[in-house]
């Protein structure tokens, strides 16, 4: 039997709050999304970032610290970051990770594209790592590695922008992760609701080893290209090779 890991939700309608409220879901809350944190259950927050609404670094602190009373009941908070460029992120990102854990939240770095040739990072210095970049990064066999040492590290680990059954399955198969959310229940919440509730249910009773067939695993991988901000042009990018064994027990160290 395979783990399903915890739907992130926005708690924006009743029924969604009644399954965070039960811990079928958890919720995640961005300064810009106008949602309160729920009154039970888990919830993440999340910079919101990845958009054109961002509130900017200094206003978020100032809004995780005005929920602090609620810290003890969130999985993550994520740091300020760049996407789809791990280097900028990690300077970006830093200044904020032991603040955000002195707010009394779990502080969460989110990894972007190349964060597996960037050794300027230590697993001590957060608690959950937040699969984020390109789709065709996510999907690379470096995320996955990276995802699954944050496991055997004791780490949460969270992916994101996750929308269909195949990348939630591919979220618990190749990354162990624990958590995951999209942009689905944003767009259509009480209509997609129960397609999202059936993942779970669909994984929880999935004993099939063969988790996805190759060809979902490596298409993003070998088209060579990644997706940027919506609306925004994409652009094509050199693959990223797979990491040897060398080089990958030296990044992670």
């Amino acid at each position: 039997m395979m783990h399903a890991p915890l739907y992130l939700a926005p708690p924006s309608t009743a029924r969604i709050r009644e399954h965070i409220h039960a811990r079928r879901l958890g919720a995640i809350v961005t300064p810009s999304s106008g949602n309160r944190v729920p009154d039970h259950g888990w919830w993440a927050a999340d910079s919101g970032i990845f958009g054109s609404t961002y509130v900017g670094d200094e206003a978020y602190m100032d809004w995780l610290e005005e929920r602090a009373e609620f810290a003890d009941r969130c999985l993550f908070a994520t740091a300020p970051d760049v996407p789809f460029n791990a280097f900028a992120t990690i300077n970006r990102s830093y200044p904020y990770l032991d603040r955000i854990r002195r707010l009394g939240y779990p502080v969460a770095l989110v990894a972007q594209d190349y964060l597996e040739f960037c050794d300027w990072w230590h697993w001590e210095d957060f608690d959950c790592l937040f699969i984020g970049g390109s789709t065709a990064w996510k999907l690379s066999p470096a995320a996955a590695v990276l995802a699954r040492a944050a496991c055997a590290a004791g780490l949460w680990v969270h992916v994101g922008r996750v929308n269909s059954f195949k990348r939630m399955r591919y979220a618990a198969a190749a990354m162990d992760a624990d958590s995951a959310d999209g942009t689905l229940l944003t767009n259509g919440p009480d209509k997609h609701l129960p397609s999202v509730l059936g993942w779970t249910w669909q994984l929880l009773l999935d004993d099939d080893p063969a988790l996805m067939e190759p060809e979902d695993l490596t298409r993003a991988w070998d088209n060579g290209c990644y997706d940027l901000a919506p609306g925004r042009e994409v652009q094509a990018a050199p693959r990223i090779p797979a990491l040897a064994p060398e080089p990958v027990q030296l990044t992670l160290i």
